[in-house]
């Protein structure tokens, strides 16, 4: 080796594939705040969930082609903010919170703020926390409570105004959860890969049957049923906790 040629540089640049969904997820996010400007809040509930299965896209394919990278994980967590905590506010307020003055404004707020701080603590727990379980409800989730229910209020011909105060509680509560220390089931642990059993795939298919009956008021059942399983399942196991160390201590 020639000790007198300088050293190779190590090649700049970003991964492009992951990025792209990563960026597609920014812009819908970002066009569900345009959306929800022009009243059209229907739009803006879509683009909030095409933002969620664009960002569960990203972190797969980054996984799926070895090209995971402080930077990709960084840029997910600002389009995360953008898509789950800013974006599901504004359209909130733009849709319903407005007519509240500064309850309405406090509201978006609290969800946004912590959003941040749920994403804030979710990165500092990478590599340390159980994969099984979320602490605290993921801002995904809670972005689907907000964008199903507009959804659900949109198309059944509800004008935001009649139910601000239903809406500024369920964006607001929704924002509590994220940065609660509920437990939720994250899911990751189920392989996609491998081998199931027939009756599984039979019930999915059934479960993608029952979203398309209604997918407005069937999401938004789901997030809020999800969303209410993290308080239910962490009472239960401290109720069981308590009962053991009853019947220890007898």
């Amino acid at each position: 080796m020639d000790e007198t040629q300088p050293p190779r540089k190590r090649p700049r640049g970003i991964y492009l594939l992951p990025n792209l969904f990563t960026t597609a997820a920014l812009f819908a996010g970002f066009y569900a705040v345009l959306a929800s400007t022009q009243d059209r809040f229907e739009a803006a509930s879509l683009a909030i969930f095409a933002a969620m299965v664009l960002d569960g896209f990203d972190g797969r394919i980054a996984r799926m082609t070895n090209t995971q990278t402080d930077f990709g994980a960084e840029y997910d967590s600002l389009s995360d903010m953008v898509a789950f905590g800013v974006a599901p506010a504004l359209v909130a307020y733009h849709w319903a919170l407005g007519e509240l003055g500064k309850v309405g404004w406090l509201a978006a707020f609290v969800f946004t703020a912590a959003a941040a701080l749920r994403l804030a603590r979710f990165n500092t727990q990478i590599g340390i926390a159980d994969k099984r379980y979320f602490q605290g409800l993921a801002s995904p989730s809670a972005a689907a409570i907000v964008a199903s229910g507009i959804w659900t209020a949109s198309d059944l011909g509800i004008d935001g105004a009649d139910v601000s105060w239903l809406a500024a509680f369920l964006t607001a509560g929704a924002g509590l959860l994220m940065v609660s220390n509920f437990r939720y089931l994250s899911f990751k642990q189920l392989n996609l890969q491998g081998r199931v059993p027939f009756l599984l795939a039979v019930g999915i298919m059934l479960g993608f049957a029952v979203v398309f009956i209604y997918p407005p008021l069937v999401l938004f059942a789901l997030a809020l049923t999800y969303a209410v399983s993290g308080p239910v399942w962490t009472l239960l196991r401290l109720r069981q906790s308590r009962a053991r160390r009853r019947r220890e201590a007898t």
